[in-house]
């Protein structure tokens, strides 16, 4: 149980992605906390904090749901002291909460905007300062950010500007945390190779049959597994990909992965920023 009596702090977890990382942890002894904002069912996506905490204690780690919308920064820091004084600390966090509407600009109405730039820039930063004081007192921390390579190119933007500025915005707070906390905690930056079967995306897209081409949650786990246990001193200020931390540790066949076991390599449809 490699990471009993180690914390980590999960933006978004009562779901998708967020949950799988939570899981994938709890299952060698972890803490988690769960920062998300769903305490009651969502009429269109499944789980919430209690049932993700259930999930976790389930397979053998610590819980601890939070009620938390990232973008009050008072919410943020009492997550973090709740966080601290139940468990001691904080080893790691996921900045894994994000909003996303892949709207064109004339049919992006500005509170979409500003709910995808407060939620994704700005909360991945207020999630970040919130913990570093606690992760700098930590033995090997870690702050990982689901957001793409910085990629500047008319092509990533031009669909969907609104969200792609916002999600880029993350990427740039793991640009400047790793410089600027260089040596003393990592930041990177994980993207999945391929878009990944959550409801989130279903519901954001509205096309369900896009998931049968689509690989499952725990490929963005495991990879986020691997990078955690590398050193914080040297291992950071990466934009990494899922496929390439998995083949970099010695994994070759990611069929495991596929959401439809008949679909072909080929036919997976690439994520947005890939």
């Amino acid at each position: 149980m490699i990471f009993v009596n180690k914390t980590l702090f999960i933006s978004g977890a009562s779901r998708g992605i967020g949950l799988e990382i939570a899981l994938r942890f709890a299952a060698k002894g972890a803490n988690i906390v769960i920062a998300a904002k769903t305490d009651k069912p969502h009429p269109k996506l499944p789980g919430t904090i209690y049932t993700a905490a259930e999930q976790i204690e389930k397979v053998g780690g610590k819980a601890l749901p939070l009620v938390v919308d990232i973008r009050e920064e008072a919410q943020v820091v009492e997550a973090v002291e709740k966080a601290v004084q139940t468990f001691g600390g904080i080893d790691v966090l996921i900045n894994n909460a994000s909003a996303i509407q892949l709207t064109n600009t004339l049919n992006t109405d500005m509170k979409k905007f500003d709910l995808m730039h407060q939620v994704n820039a700005r909360g991945s930063y207020l999630c970040a300062k919130a913990c570093l004081p606690y992760l700098l007192k930590a033995g090997n921390p870690h702050i990982i950010t689901l957001s793409p390579p910085l990629n500047m190119e008319t092509k990533w933007f031009k669909h969907h500007l609104a969200y792609s500025m916002a999600k880029f915005g993350m990427s740039m707070v793991t640009l400047g945390l790793a410089g600027e906390f260089e040596g003393k905690v990592a930041v990177n930056s994980l993207w999945p190779k391929t878009i990944i079967a959550t409801a989130a995306i279903e519901f954001a897209v509205g096309n369900a049959e896009m998931l049968t081409l689509a690989r499952k949650p725990s490929i963005m786990a495991d990879a986020a597994f691997e990078i955690i246990q590398k050193d914080a001193k040297t291992y950071s200020g990466k934009f990494l990909i899922d496929e390439d931390v998995l083949r970099e540790a010695g994994v070759s066949d990611f069929s495991m992965y596929k959401n439809d076991p008949n679909v072909s390599d080929a036919q997976l449809i690439p994520d947005f920023f890939i």
